[in-house]
């Protein structure tokens, strides 16, 4: 249909960059207080798809960012990621992703294992998702 899509917050809101886990302490307005998908509990439960991630980044020397991002652009070449940031050297390292081509192996690698990780908490808390509309 000649149209793209862009894969909104394809880190997670910075969960698959390894850098968040059970322990971290969002700021005093950060949204990632009140979702359902950063409670405590669920950042414990959702290790498992960093420790996905984390076996690539050495084998293919990038950071699990990096993965997560080169995984999205090889989904389809009309599917581009937009990951914020307010860091240039975060901008650095995901603009990195685009030089990464995960080999079919990888794909198939990273398909399989997370068909087998239940990923805990909603995206958005109950008003957020009635508000929209669907």
């Amino acid at each position: 249909m000649g149209i793209g899509l862009v894969a909104y917050s394809p880190l997670g809101k910075g969960f698959l960059t390894g850098k968040i886990d059970e322990n971290t302490q969002f700021a005093e307005g950060d949204i990632r207080n009140i979702l359902p998908r950063y409670t405590e509990e669920a950042r414990a439960a959702n290790k498992a798809l960093l420790d996905l991630l984390n076996q690539f980044p050495e084998r293919r020397q990038a950071t699990p960012a990096q993965i997560a991002l080169a995984w999205v652009l090889a989904q389809k070449p009309w599917i581009v990621p937009i990951p914020g940031t307010t860091k240039l050297h975060r901008l650095t390292e995901n603009n990195g992703a685009a030089t990464i081509e995960l080999t079919a192996d990888e794909l198939r690698e990273i398909e399989n294992a997370s068909a087998h990780i239940h990923v805990v908490g909603t995206r958005y808390t109950e008003q957020m998702e009635k508000s929209t509309g669907l």
